[in-house]
């Protein structure tokens, strides 16, 4: 993997408390970049402050819920004022649900998904992309699921709700496509985190990839080199697939 440095860039990680979403805050600052990192656990925001700076990064902790609407809105006023731009975004927060037949999902856990997975993405763009715009090689990595492809039964609610944030994000990168902006969305695979405990009681978590590989392996899309726009990274493969284009 090419060593690109990001130093005296400002990388915005949503979910950054625990999971991917820690692991990349934490290699983001050791590229160089200043982390401001937002979740709702103000104990895993602390531990990882105490990590970036052990490793002689810089960060910014934000305590939010990616939900609060008008807070998300503050958060970008706070990075312009701050900063004047935003290099990176990793919209990563995003929660599972209930595995469960479509018919049987409750309407409050549907709604409180959507709310996170894709509402809070929308609000979270809608704030910083002037702040994306304004960077000279502004990088966004929407986090997807291979759910949203698989389909599998019983995954509705966490599939249909990365789909469309799959959908949201090549829309918005067929809007930027002559600016400087790059997005694309990530198919991070399984990893060892929260989440996939939940979805999988049971297995050994020794099985699969922990979640500091996973974000190894998220990087390529932040390389401020990197021409590719509206597509798919497989971390899995270490490629780019292509979406599937209209009949």
């Amino acid at each position: 993997m090419t060593e690109f440095s990001l130093a005296g860039r400002v990388a915005l990680v949503t979910g950054a408390s625990r999971g991917i979403g820690y692991h990349l805050a934490l290699r983001l600052a050791a590229r160089g970049a200043h982390v401001v990192a937002v979740a709702r656990t103000q104990g895993g925001l602390e531990e990882l402050d105490d990590a970036i700076r052990a490793g002689g990064g810089s960060a910014t902790l934000v305590p939010l819920d990616v939900t609060d609407g008008p807070g998300v809105d503050r958060l970008g006023a706070a990075i312009h004022e701050r900063w004047g731009k935003l290099d990176i975004l990793a919209a990563n927060a995003a929660i599972l649900g209930v595995i469960s037949p479509v018919g049987h999902v409750e309407a409050k856990v549907f709604e409180k998904v959507m709310a996170v997975n894709v509402t809070a993405t929308w609000r979270v763009i809608r704030s910083v992309e002037p702040l994306l715009r304004a960077s000279d090689a502004g990088r966004a990595a929407i986090i997807s699921s291979g759910s949203a492809h698989s389909c599998r039964p019983f995954w509705s609610v966490y599939a249909a709700s990365k789909a469309a944030v799959e959908a949201m994000g090549r829309c918005w990168a067929a809007e930027t496509v002559n600016t400087a902006l790059r997005v694309n969305m990530v198919e991070p695979g399984v990893a060892r985190t929260a989440m996939r405990a939940q979805a999988v009681p049971g297995e050994d978590p020794n099985s699969i990839p922990h979640p500091s590989e996973t974000a190894a392996g998220i990087m390529p899309v932040f390389d401020p080199t990197l021409r590719e726009t509206g597509r798919l990274w497989s971390v899995r493969d270490m490629r780019f697939k292509d979406f599937r284009k209209p009949e």
